[in-house]
């Protein structure tokens, strides 16, 4: 009965010490990672004027961007996610294949920006001013381009497209 015992202590010592690897590997792995919101946030330096500044593929994911003067920048490709863009200023700024889900917009110029093969689901341009901006094959809900529709007006200067041709109105 003692060598039952003694290998029943042995194993069950072997599996605390298995799941204390388990447990314990994971929770270091976890703690190194950074929330999505502050991934680069640090790294962006985002000042009030980032007026013609590079910033192709970046990702604003949870970013307060009121009032940033993004006029003319390149932003390629970058993401907008769940971002507050209001009274921003993006006017002449290139976002084609940009991700703009669930931003606010409201306020913002807007005037100018190519926003082609953007993906713009879900973002609100309440008062925004799209004069001139493209947005050509970007991808809109019904109501928002319906409400884009109800302000379109101008070319762009870049891609010579008219904006409400753009937004298929």
């Amino acid at each position: 009965m003692t060598a039952k015992k003694s290998f029943l202590f042995r194993f069950q010592g072997f599996l605390i010490a298995i799941s204390l690897v388990f447990l314990l590997i994971p929770a270091q792995m976890t703690l190194a990672k950074r929330p999505p919101e502050i991934r680069n946030q640090e790294d962006l330096n985002i000042t009030e004027d980032m007026h013609g500044q590079d910033l192709k593929g970046l990702e604003f994911v949870k970013f307060d961007l009121r009032g940033i003067n993004f006029s003319e920048s390149d932003l390629t490709g970058a993401v907008f996610n769940n971002s507050n863009l209001s009274s921003a200023d993006m006017s002449g700024a290139d976002m084609h294949d940009s991700l703009a889900y669930a931003t606010d917009f409201e306020n913002a110029d807007l005037s100018d920006a190519n926003l082609t093969n953007s993906l713009l689901m879900e973002s609100s341009f309440t008062n925004a001013n799209i004069e001139g901006a493209d947005f050509t094959d970007a991808v809109l809900s019904r109501i928002q381009q319906k409400q884009l529709c109800s302000m379109a007006s101008g070319v762009n200067s870049s891609t010579e497209v008219d904006t409400a041709y753009s937004l298929g109105c």
